[in-house]
C-alpha cells in the first residue's frame, strides 16, 4: 500500500492519501482546496483512481477540495450526517465501512465534540482523527455547536480505548510534529490525560481562542463541499442525469457577492427602526464565543453552520412569514443564511449590513 501524509503550511492541515498500487484505487482524508494541483498531480503520475474523499468534519480554517475532486476526477464526497453537507454523496454513519483496493477497509468512528459531526478513520492499525485528538492537544469547541462534554467522551470512550500502539494521525498539528499513538495520548496528552471531565470543561471553557480567520467564508463554503451553493446543486443535478460538463468554480466572495443581489439588506438605522417600531425576531449566526462577548439585545442564538437543522424545532419560527433579521460579524454569514432561510420558504428576511461590529460602533 501506498500511504502519504501531507501538510498544507497556511492552514497546518494534514491530509492524507491511502492507495492500493495493484488495483489503483485510492483515498482521501481532508483534502483542501489550495492543494487541488498536488493531489491531481500525484494521482496522475501514478494512474491512481480517487474513489472516496472523507472529511473528518466541516472545517472553519480551510475550504475542502472535495467538490472540486468530484468534479475533475469523480470521486465520491464524504461528510458526517450531523454536519449539515447535504450536497455530500454520502452522509456519513457511525459504524460505516469504506471498502477499496483488493482488500482495503476504512471504518467510520464517531466523535462529536469539536463539531456535532466530527469524525474519526480508522485503518489498518491507524486512525485518523480530524480535530478530536490532536497531539498533546483537542479540537475547540466553542464553534459550530461544539461541546466539551462530547468532546471527553468521543476522546476517552471511542478513541482512547483503541489499542495502545494505535497510530494517531491529526488534522493538524502546529509544532512540527506529525505522528503519536494512543498510548501516549492516553497518558502524556495535557489537555486530557488522567483529567476528569469536570477538569476537561473547565480547560476547555478558559481557553479563549481567537476566531478561525477564515471562519467565515470557510464553514459556508464547507457546507457545499467547497464549491458554491448554485453549482453544488447543478453538480447534484447533473449527476443524477449521468452528465459531468467542466465547469470553473467560483470564491465564496463571489457568492456572498451574488447572494446579496437575492437577499435584503438593511442599514443600521433602519434595522433599530424595524426593530423599534415592529415585532421581529432577531437571529445572531456568528458562534456562542461571537456572542457571549456582545450581542444585539433580544438577539436568537443559531450559529450559521447549524441553522438550517435547528430552525424547524424552534416554535417562534413556524410562521414563516414572520419578519426576521439576521445579523453576524460583518454581513457575509449573514447575508448567506438570509439566502438559505429564503430558500426554505422565510418570505419576510433581512440581513444587516457591516454586522455587529458596525452596530457596535454606532451604540
Amino acid at each position: 500500500m501506498l500511504f502519504k501524509q501531507l501538510f498544507d503550511k497556511e492552514s497546518c492541515t494534514y491530509t492524507y492519501l491511502i492507495a492500493d498500487p495493484a488495483t489503483k484505487e485510492a483515498v482521501l482524508i481532508d483534502p483542501v482546496n489550495t492543494q487541488l494541483a498536488v493531489y491531481l498531480t500525484l494521482l496522475q503520475e501514478n494512474d491512481f483512481t480517487l474513489k472516496y474523499s472523507l472529511e473528518t468534519h466541516v472545517h472553519a480554517d480551510h475550504v475542502t477540495a472535495s467538490g472540486q475532486l468530484r468534479q475533475k476526477v469523480g470521486a465520491k464526497t464524504a461528510v458526517s450526517s450531523l454536519c449539515g453537507a447535504d450536497s455530500a454523496d454520502i452522509q456519513i454513519q457511525d459504524g460505516d465501512v469504506f471498502e477499496f483496493g483488493a482488500d482495503e477497509s476504512i471504518k467510520v468512528i464517531a466523535t462529536p465534540g469539536h463539531t456535532p459531526g466530527s469524525t474519526s478513520f480508522l485503518w489498518r492499525d491507524r486512525v485518523f482523527t480530524g480535530d478530536t485528538l490532536l497531539i498533546n492537544g483537542c479540537g475547540r469547541t466553542d464553534f459550530q455547536g461544539g461541546s466539551a462534554e462530547a468532546q471527553y467522551d468521543s476522546i476517552t470512550q471511542r478513541l482512547f480505548t483503541l489499542s495502545d500502539d494505535t497510530i494517531v494521525y491529526p488534522g493538524h498539528d502546529y509544532k512540527g510534529r506529525w505522528i503519536s499513538n494512543i498510548a501516549q495520548e492516553r497518558t502524556s496528552n495535557t489537555r486530557i490525560a488522567g483529567k476528569t471531565k469536570k477538569e476537561f470543561l473547565d480547560i476547555m471553557a478558559d481557553l479563549n481562542l481567537p476566531k478561525p480567520k477564515l471562519l467565515d467564508m470557510a464553514v459556508p463554503a464547507n457546507l457545499y463541499c467547497g464549491i458554491d451553493e448554485e453549482l453544488a446543486n447543478q453538480d447534484a443535478e447533473q449527476r443524477l442525469e449521468g452528465s459531468d460538463p467542466k465547469r470553473q468554480t467560483s470564491t465564496m466572495e463571489d457568492l456572498v457577492n451574488q447572494v446579496k443581489q437575492n437577499i435584503t439588506e438593511i442599514d443600521l438605522q433602519k434595522a433599530k427602526d424595524i426593530m423599534t417600531n415592529s415585532s421581529v425576531t432577531i437571529i445572531d449566526v456568528r458562534e456562542e464565543s461571537e456572542f457571549n462577548a456582545g450581542h444585539i439585545d433580544q438577539a436568537v442564538l443559531l450559529p450559521r453552520g447549524v441553522l438550517e437543522f435547528k430552525i424547524n424545532s424552534i416554535a417562534e419560527f413556524a410562521d414563516k412569514s414572520a419578519a426576521i433579521i439576521v445579523y453576524c460579524a460583518t454581513g457575509k454569514r449573514s447575508a448567506l443564511s438570509a439566502n438559505t432561510l429564503q430558500n426554505m420558504g422565510y418570505t419576510n428576511v433581512l440581513s444587516i449590513a457591516g454586522g455587529y461590529e458596525a452596530w457596535k460602533q454606532q451604540v
